[in-house]
């Protein structure tokens, strides 16, 4: 592909905007994550023909999709092993009912097969930790993923995946901790390993987290607001109480250990951009303004 005169990654561009993270949390509230041990194409399941037959890859993808499940594709950071291993991670990431299962079949053909419950394998205290490092679906993740998924795992090895697309390329490096759903952007910007460690006090980084997957992205950027007002970075901190759309704002109730704090959250457009390396055609994505915090 030749670029045009001018072009740069986007995740360059998306740094020098100063592009706000929070409130753009993939949607999911169960994903399931397959180890495809080897090279990527475009897309993990269909491009891949030295991984996984396509046919196959379309037919458990939409197996996946049809039970309204998220699904990436994982594999292990570093040298790839010559023996190949199809490991298996079933996530439920709703708030209060987070779950994490894991398993392992004799080869591909067992994903087509596999309860999508988990029920198949063993519940699992976790965390998977996903980066993606899917650099032929975006060059950014590969540049800036690989890294921070090998700093992760020189410290974490047993938590620590590659994964395929996650969404938000221009705000790779993206991390994603599951059961909880926790997606993160720019990881490698910071020390990525201390994320994890923060994870395991139960606590976030309000700065890098980009929302909570299983929440709207109103919600997700609430969220953001009362820790930036209020202080408590705690994981299972400002569970949303309720929602009130408006003209123009929502108003979003959180629950919280002093009584319950609304946040008054307004949308707007950014300016035309391109969020992807492959994006032609600049176009206008949905952000998020603080109108108000009120406690009790």
């Amino acid at each position: 592909m030749t670029l045009p005169a001018g072009w740069r990654p986007c995740s360059d561009m998306s740094r020098e905007r100063v592009d706000a993270m929070y409130g753009t949390a993939s949607a999911g509230s169960a994903w399931l994550m397959l180890e495809l041990c080897g090279a990527w194409g475009p897309s993990a399941f269909m491009d891949s023909p030295s991984v996984v037959d396509p046919g196959l890859g379309r037919a458990i993808v939409r197996r996946a999709e049809q039970a309204g499940m998220r699904i990436a594709a994982i594999r292990r950071p570093g040298r790839r092993s010559a023996t190949r291993r199809w490991r298996w991670f079933v996530a439920r990431s709703q708030l209060g009912a987070e779950a994490l299962f894991h398993g392992e079949v004799e080869g591909p053909d067992g994903y087509l097969e596999l309860a999508l419950d988990g029920s198949d394998g063993h519940a699992t205290d976790g965390p998977l930790v996903a980066v993606c490092a899917h650099g032929r679906h975006d060059q950014c993740c590969a540049v800036r993923g690989r890294g921070a998924a090998a700093a992760i795992a020189a410290q974490y090895p047993e938590f620590t995946w590659e994964c395929s697309h996650l969404g938000g390329d221009r705000f790779a490096a993206t991390m994603l901790i599951l059961p909880e759903g926790l997606c993160y952007g720019r990881v490698e910007s910071a020390d990525a390993a201390h994320l994890v460690t923060l994870y395991a006090e139960g606590r976030v980084d309000n700065g890098l987290l980009r929302g909570r997957t299983s929440l709207p992205h109103v919600v997700q950027a609430a969220q953001y607001f009362a820790r930036e007002t209020y202080g408590d970075d705690r994981v299972q901190a400002w569970a949303p109480v309720r929602l009130e759309p408006g003209d123009g704002a929502t108003r979003v109730v959180l629950a919280s250990d002093s009584g319950p704090v609304e946040v008054v959250v307004g949308e707007q457009l950014s300016e035309p951009l391109l969020s992807q390396c492959s994006a032609t055609i600049p176009g206008r994505v949905r952000t998020f303004t603080l109108v108000s915090t009120t406690r009790g």
